[in-house]
């Protein structure tokens, strides 16, 4: 499957953090054909295994997105919502959601509300209910909603909701598919709860005990008007290979090994670094007596809001770096 339709199918996908299982079980519907063994742990990650002989190798991108969850259906039949993540009220405002089980609706301030201040509590959520009655046959208290923007591609750019971290998902399972060798002991890991405090992570980690591992998400960027310099990296100038964010600094025989791999495909890669936010590296690599571990990043723009955009070719040469390196001989530790 071509990564764009990948990115589509999931991104079709049900998956706010906390709850998955839409996203889980298409996840493992694509990937069950590749792997040697798949399962799934307590938490909900998504755990699929190429078996080798190597050392083990971990490579993990979460699959769950910022979202909404319903807290209160009011008697006029709107609905009152929280946060599920990082998620901004103006950026989500007059915005078209959507819930697991069908309803959809919009997000809308409240008219008194001042704009330029916005608090989600000062907006709602309307799905065209008459009042509460109706509202609660279509949705209940703890629901959870994500955006429902569209997909679509432009100068071989793909602008979408859920980029974050839906792309990357889709590169790993682009690496599963292209990978022709296996030396190492492969652990293809689809994490819950990164965007609520990178949860899932921890205790996958855990049970795996890799002896490397490297973390796939998307990254900030320094190339549009007004830039806050919050990133490094440019869209279209290759894999981003993480140096370090607010969560990780990471291992430099990480960053060498990745750098090197790249060097000998003749890639362009760019150096990541994060002055705010984190990935799932940052539990990662403080595991049990602490793991090898680095990033191959995607760069984003607008990250966290319904129109997030990211190069095409950039993601697709991240697949073809990643799956150098875990076709690469590594050394046991």
């Amino acid at each position: 499957m071509e990564l764009l339709e990948l990115i589509q199918t999931l991104n079709a996908a049900h998956g706010p953090s906390g709850d998955e299982g839409g996203i889980r079980e298409r996840l493992a519907e694509l990937a069950r054909p590749l792997a040697d063994e798949i399962s799934t742990d307590t938490m909900g990650n998504l755990i699929v295994r190429k078996l080798g002989s190597g050392p083990r190798v971990m490579l993990c991108a979460h699959m769950d997105s910022i979202g909404f969850i319903v807290t209160h259906v009011e008697e006029n039949g709107f609905l009152r919502v929280g946060r599920l993540g990082g998620i901004s009220p103006k950026e989500a405002a007059y915005t078209p959601v959507r819930f697991a089980g069908g309803a959809r609706g919009v997000i809308v301030p409240e008219e008194k509300a001042d704009f330029g201040k916005l608090k989600l509590d000062e907006c709602y959520v309307d799905i065209g209910a008459k009042d509460r009655e109706t509202a609660l046959k279509a949705v209940a208290v703890g629901d959870t909603m994500i955006y429902d923007s569209p997909c679509f591609t432009n100068q071989g750019k793909v602008v979408s909701p859920y980029l974050d971290n839906r792309i990357s998902c889709a590169i790993l399972l682009k690496v599963l598919e292209e990978m022709e060798l296996c030396p190492n002991d492969l652990y293809v890991v689809f994490t819950v709860q990164e965007e609520v405090g990178l949860r899932g992570a921890k205790p996958a980690a855990w049970a795996v005990d890799p002896d490397y591992a490297v973390v796939v998400d998307v990254t900030d960027v320094d190339d549009t008007p007004g830039s806050e310099k919050c990133g490094t990296v440019r869209l279209g100038k290759g894999p981003a290979i993480k140096i370090m964010d607010s969560s990780v600094i990471c291992h430099p025989d990480m960053i060498q090994k990745l750098e090197s791999q790249a060097k000998t495909l003749d890639m362009p890669t760019q150096r990541d670094i994060m002055r705010a936010g984190g990935t799932d590296a940052g539990v990662m690599h403080t595991t049990r007596i602490g793991v090898r571990t680095g990033g191959v990043s995607v760069p984003c723009r607008y990250i966290h809001t319904p129109v997030e955009m990211a190069d095409l070719q950039d993601a697709r040469d991240c697949a073809k770096l990643l799956c150098a390196f875990v076709q690469s001989k590594l050394e046991s530790l």
